[in-house]
């Protein structure tokens, strides 16, 4: 879809303000305060202002800054369209001014300037530019699926016989086949990649997309009809689904390829990266349990506990759904900005107001089950409820219980009445049945 400029694209981007990439397209490079103008008179396009340039294998993406006008609406421009890129000459006026790339594109051989007044390595700017470029990554992936395309035609035009003349199988036998192949071909390329270090390298693109696409397929597969097994393939079908979303990030955030933007960057890729996560854990997890997770995606690209909490720092500049939060035991976990205490309270109420948990108290793991957190959040929650009032705590050789606190149900006027309502009367009769 054409942008308002008329001659850009409009970019897709995630909720945090990073790009969506396409199938295979990795991200390279990216400099911060960069425009992009137009050579010709009158201009063949808007001139965009003081955004982000991103390059990746397949296009130039420019997002505009927080500063700059709302109207501005991210760009990319394919690199198929580029015919020509200058080459860059140094002079003596060249010093005097911001560092610029002149390129030639279509349609309509528009020359675009791109101009960098930020700070950032131009220079490996430029080089990658080239060397994508020149790469034409969107070239092989185009030949693959003309080939696929024909192959599919073909098959279609001869009908019961295939290339070699023999007949084709088909209906149910032929299904399976189709199946056996397409697994034998996975297994291979599995057995190809893991023969050593530098094999699994080059191909952890491939593997990266190849679950990304099993993991699609279970998910759009149908529910099984039979009852007898219906538990346990959808056991195993969550766990496959679990496994292919902890394969890996396709284009993780690096301090080569991001620069000075390198926290703000991880920041966004991190606020996207952590939604799943957060769905599973309940709307919240720890920073320990999230270093875990993130770095176990981004492979060999590891980030020290350092970056990682200056990435959380930065979510508050940003417009993201989540946060960061400090509990006052000192603990800090990631959660959901909908996430709210007044429910969590209203469930551990619940919780603690059963006729069996008023005589015997809640732990940290019952409460687990009941939130279905971690038993480490599910303390935080226990003590920030003892903190207003709602719970009091037991230490006993069995532990830490938490016991719902009856302390404001007593008359300080009267200490001995025993009143017949509220949770006190509830407590009596608990208490009661094991008397009896």
């Amino acid at each position: 879809m054409a942008s308002e400029n008329g001659f850009f694209t409009n970019a897709e981007v995630t909720t945090s303000g990073r790009p969506v990439l396409r199938r295979n397209e990795v991200e390279c490079f990216l400099l911060s305060s960069v425009d992009l103008d137009s050579e010709d008179d009158p201009p063949r396009f808007t001139a965009l202002r003081s955004g982000n340039l991103i390059l990746t294998t397949h296009r130039l993406i420019w997002i505009p800054s927080q500063s700059t006008n709302a109207s501005s609406l991210p760009s990319s421009l394919p690199l198929s369209a580029i015919t020509q890129i200058f080459s860059h000459k140094k002079s003596i006026k060249s010093m005097f001014h911001s560092p610029r790339i002149r390129f030639q594109a279509d349609p309509g051989s528009v020359v675009v300037t791109v101009v960098f007044r930020g700070k950032g390595d131009f220079d490996g700017f430029l080089t990658k530019f080239w060397e994508c470029w020149r790469g034409r990554a969107w070239e092989g992936e185009d030949k693959s699926e003309s080939e696929t395309s024909m192959s599919g035609g073909g098959a279609v035009a001869q009908g019961l016989y295939g290339n070699d003349g023999t007949v084709r199988m088909v209906g149910l036998a032929g299904i399976l086949r189709k199946e056996q192949e397409q697994w034998e071909s996975t297994d291979k390329s599995l057995q190809d990649a893991f023969q050593d270090l530098n094999a699994l390298m080059s191909k952890a693109k491939e593997m990266v997309s190849l679950a990304e696409k099993m993991r699609q397929k279970l998910l759009s597969a149908p529910s099984s009809q039979n009852g007898s097994g219906d538990d346990e393939e959808m056991g195993s079908k969550e766990e496959m689904q679990q496994w292919m979303l902890s394969v890996g990030i396709i284009s993780p955030v690096t301090k080569e390829s991001a620069g000075a933007l390198y926290h703000q960057e991880l920041s966004r890729q991190l606020a996207d990266f952590v939604k799943i996560p957060l769905e599973q854990a309940g709307g919240m997890i720890s920073l320990t349990d999230m270093y875990y997770h993130f770095n176990r995606a981004r492979g060999t690209e590891l980030i020290s506990p350092d970056d990682l909490w200056q990435a959380c720092t930065l979510w508050e500049k940003f417009d993201v759904p989540v946060m960061l939060r400090k509990f006052d035991s000192g603990v800090k976990v990631i959660q959901n900005k909908s996430h709210s205490d007044e429910e969590v309270m209203s469930r551990i109420r619940m919780l603690v107001t059963k006729t069996e948990t008023l005589r015997t108290g809640v732990t940290a793991s019952d409460a687990a089950l009941t939130l279905k957190i971690a038993p480490a959040m599910a303390k935080e929650h226990l003590l920030s409820a003892e903190t207003k009032g709602l719970l009091c705590r037991d230490m006993s050789p069995d532990g830490l219980r938490f016991y719902f606190n009856l302390f404001p149900e007593f008359d300080l006027t009267n200490l001995h009445l025993v009143k017949d309502f509220g949770e006190y009367a509830e407590w009596i009769k608990a208490t009661s049945l094991v008397s009896v």
